[in-house]
């Protein structure tokens, strides 16, 4: 039944397809959008529309950026001899809100999952190969505590034990099958003071 007319509709329609919104969250959210000021409205779709056209990969970590390199490769005060590999962007993010770590970062996007046919050619593990032909002190594995993120984890310490680098886990203050982006930052903390060598 229609109730609101096309419009509304589409737009309740498109909002339902984010992550975590729902119909009655896509309903709440459209009608605040339409109540909300012009101008206001003009600077969310431009933010989107800028947001989309000029994201890109992180030259160095694979983080999304709208430059070149990010903040934190960018930055001459990080310990770039000391890589955290996360699966995505959002664990980076987890990370960066405790304010303790002070190395880079790689992101994958992703962990490997052959039942979902992910395997390793299909995250950013080649960007990582070649960033440790650099000088490398460390490399902890940050992957989430889920049986892929496990996977993950075991391949990329196999990968690079032969290269001498260290490879440590973070420690297991993150819940097993638990996201590291629902972390709180004393559980991040903590989980990457007590990381383990692989």
């Amino acid at each position: 039944m229609d109730i609101y007319g096309g419009e509304v509709n589409r737009l309740i329609e498109e909002l339902s397809r984010l992550p975590g919104i729902g119909p009655k969250g896509a309903q709440r959210l459209a009608f605040y959008i339409i109540g909300m000021p012009e101008d206001q409205v003009e600077a969310l779709s431009s933010a989107i529309r800028q947001a989309k056209q000029n994201t890109r990969y992180c030259r160095e970590c694979c983080t999304m950026t709208d430059q070149e390199l990010c903040p934190i490769c960018a930055s001459k005060t990080r310990n770039h001899r000391l890589i955290m590999v996360v699966e995505n962007p959002r664990d980076l993010a987890a990370y960066e809100k405790t304010g303790k770590y002070e190395g880079v970062y790689h992101v994958l996007h992703g962990a490997i999952n052959p039942a979902a046919g992910i395997g390793p050619q299909d995250i950013r593990l080649k960007e990582l190969l070649l960033r440790l032909h650099e000088d490398c002190d460390e490399l902890i594995i940050a992957t989430n505590s889920s049986v892929e993120g496990e996977a993950t984890a075991m391949y990329i310490s196999r990968m690079v034990k032969p290269a001498g680098i260290k490879c440590t886990r973070i420690a297991s203050g993150v819940p097993v099958g638990g996201d590291l982006e629902c972390a709180d930052e004393m559980t991040l903390l903590r989980a990457l003071e007590g990381r383990v060598e692989l």
